[in-house]
């Protein structure tokens, strides 16, 4: 635990050098997930199918995402469905959901990272910044991605 909040440490450093004009941009954020996934390093150019669903619950949404240049480039909702009484939202790139799941856990928050065994790309992100009250009183819960079709483009 103690090395991947030190590793996360060293890429919010990186990130945060890369910032300035007059020095080269900071390479893609490495995740080492613990144990015997291989490091895994954001590539440029891929695509992912983002499931917004929590432990075998229904699904809030099923998303398709194009990360080009290390942007995302286009989210297209691929269930079928709208959303209803809440706005869509925007999936960020695999990156971006790491660093919101890291920012929770700075926060105080729960935060899990299943990885490929394969390759170390994230699998399934769940965070969590609430109090702990029920989902079905009002409380806010977690924040789950199940990952799948992610395919590098080369």
């Amino acid at each position: 635990m103690r090395y991947a909040r030190a590793l996360c440490g060293i890429a919010l450093v990186a990130a945060l050098a890369g910032c300035t004009d007059d020095k080269p941009a900071a390479a893609p954020p490495t995740f080492v997930a613990p144990g015997s996934a291989p490091a895994w390093t954001e590539p440029a150019d891929y695509a992912f199918v983002a499931d917004r669903q929590c432990e075998g619950g229904p699904s809030l949404g099923r998303y398709r995402v194009t990360v080009t240049a290390g942007e995302v480039a286009g989210v297209e909702r691929v269930d079928g469905r709208t959303a209803s009484g809440e706005e869509e939202i925007e999936v960020p790139s695999l990156g971006g959901l790491l660093e919101l799941a890291r920012t929770a856990a700075d926060d105080g928050g729960a935060m899990t990272v299943k990885t490929d065994p394969a390759d170390g790309h994230p699998v399934a992100i769940t965070f969590d910044v609430s109090d702990g009250t029920d989902p079905a009183a009002g409380g806010e819960g977690p924040t789950c991605f199940v990952i799948s079709d992610y395919a590098p483009r080369a």
